[in-house]
């Protein structure tokens, strides 16, 4: 069983799965456009969504959120892609980020386990999550954007503004760990 990477034709992409690959977690990545029945057929173990350029190139990944049950894990535009799903608003940032910021990490738990109160991390953005789902409780935040990290109150469905797949955010490989320890988690449950 594998991690699926959904490619919304981001710049980082490339490099979430390679990460995963480095931290020795099976990975598969795929365009956007799979079938729902493709990615069911794999028997993911999760899924992350990657960043993307905007909304209209995101391809199936909304249908993904929406119709396929398994963990996932939404990254940059992969997090807007999971608000949108659930009800919550998405739109320009007031400050468009790309570069070093410092998150405040509200509840250490699934994701963020042993990484403490605060994170740097690299950002690269131009729009965010506006408006929290109400599903939703809020994981981190910063004072470049409210809604830097969300989790799903009762399914283990994340999404994170930042890019922990970058050099430039410390520790990024422990949110994939986390990540996969939850995956497996879900997986021994069934």
């Amino acid at each position: 069983m594998k991690i699926l990477v959904i490619n919304n034709h981001g710049q980082y992409n490339h490099r979430i799965y390679r990460s995963l690959r480095y931290l020795k977690i099976p990975t598969e990545i795929l365009a956007n456009t799979t079938s729902l029945e493709d990615i069911e057929g794999k028997d993911p173990l999760g899924l992350i969504l990657g960043g993307g350029p905007d909304l209209e190139r995101s391809g199936n990944s909304q249908d993904y959120v929406e119709n396929l049950d398994y963990p996932i894990l939404g990254i940059c535009l992969g997090h807007q892609i999971i608000a949108r799903a659930y009800g919550g608003e998405t739109g320009s940032a007031g400050i468009e980020s790309y570069a070093k910021n410092t998150i405040n990490i509200l509840d250490e738990n699934d994701i963020f386990l042993g990484l403490g109160k605060t994170m740097d991390v690299w950002t690269s953005h131009k729009d965010e999550v506006k408006t929290l789902p109400s599903e939703f409780k809020l994981l981190a935040t910063s004072d470049l954007c409210d809604i830097e990290a969300m989790k799903h109150k009762t399914k283990p469905i994340y999404g994170i503004q930042f890019h922990p797949e970058v050099h430039h955010t410390e520790k990024g490989h422990l949110i994939f760990e986390n990540f996969n320890r939850v995956c497996l988690e879900v997986q021994n449950r069934k």
